[in-house]
């Protein structure tokens, strides 16, 4: 098992990464469905949360079908973030996550996310702060440094664990790469070798495959991997993931039938937790990614972003389920 403070997990477990705009709980549900240990809200601003912003309070909604889930934070003040601890607390997750990775602009350049790579000190300070208001285990999220000279997330592993992180996921990726390039685990490795850690180390980035989930667990000896932007749109990889640890099998792909009902489970609880107008808009970012490969799916996917009706898209699903095309590629 895998222990995370009071949080029991299988060995070698899977997390779905936090992504904005993807993994809120209608996403996270087919993901949860498929084998997904352990899952995070969208990174929440502790800014918006002291404003009572309402996209942020919004993304505070945790269900008990997604347990274990932890909440992440990302935040450039330290006395925000404790105190958006503690609010974040009240919602009832599993765990607290910081966000020390996000790399974007809008983040980074502000001070938060990755830009505390570059102020290791106030990155402990205000992990302590987090720690210290809320009685649940705390979790950070991070890159490797700001960029090819800054890779300093050994010692960052070191001074977190020092204060009280109960796990580490690293992004093998500095900042300035952003997602380019491919993501370079050998640090991470060596944090898991260093006979100082003693709490979970996970690795994430570029686990796109049931195969490469197994050679990075073999080659880098991380205690799990996250995965992220390969779940989007095909939820089945953590299944399939599983399956091939299990048994050193690939499981064949979805069927045409299995990929409408899972969009559709992810369309019932779009609507159901965001109404039908707005569950049925931001549902068409989707529909490109769960018909991938399927013939005709340039032609779904135009009708399914037209369709303004929950009952309009639940009729084009069922067409497609009946329509016997094939996957393509």
């Amino acid at each position: 098992m895998v222990n995370i403070g009071n949080i029991q997990l299988p060995n070698f477990p899977l997390l779905l990464a936090p992504m904005e705009d993807v993994s809120d709980p209608p996403f996270r549900a087919v993901c949860k469905a498929n084998g997904a240990d352990l899952m995070y809200t969208e990174f929440i601003s502790s800014e918006g949360l002291i404003r009572a912003a309402a996209k942020s309070r919004k993304k505070l909604d945790v269900f008990d079908y997604e347990r274990p889930i932890g909440i992440q934070l990302f935040g450039s003040d330290v006395a925000t973030m404790g105190e958006c601890a503690a609010i974040s607390t009240e919602a009832g997750p599993d765990l607290i996550d910081i966000n020390y990775g996000c790399p974007v602009k809008q983040v980074a350049c502000r001070g938060a996310g990755a830009a505390l790579l570059r102020d290791i000190p106030k990155m402990v300070e205000m992990t302590a702060a987090v720690i210290k208001n809320t009685h649940l285990p705390v979790t950070v999220k991070t890159r490797l440094g700001w960029d090819e000279g800054t890779k300093n997330v050994e010692d960052v592993a070191e001074r977190l664990q020092d204060i009280g992180i109960a796990a580490l996921t690293v992004h093998g990726r500095t900042r300035v790469q952003l997602y380019k390039g491919e993501a370079d685990w050998r640090l991470i490795a060596r944090i898991k070798d260093n006979p100082r850690i003693r709490i979970p180390v996970f690795g994430n980035g570029d686990i796109t495959s049931p195969e490469k989930a197994v050679e990075y667990k073999n080659r880098y000896g991380v205690d799990g991997v996250m995965v992220g932007r390969a779940s989007i749109g095909y939820p089945w990889i953590f299944r399939e993931i599983k399956h091939y640890v299990a048994t050193g099998q690939l499981l064949a792909p979805p069927t045409l039938d299995e990929r409408v009902a899972m969009c559709q489970l992810h369309f019932d609880r779009s609507v159901e937790w965001k109404g039908p107008r707005v569950g049925v808009f931001e549902m068409r970012r989707h529909y490109a990614h769960y018909f991938r490969g399927l013939e005709g799916a340039k032609a779904w996917r135009t009708r399914l972003v037209d369709a303004e009706t929950p009952e309009a898209v639940l009729e084009i699903l069922a067409e497609i389920a009946v329509s016997e095309a094939v996957l393509v590629g």
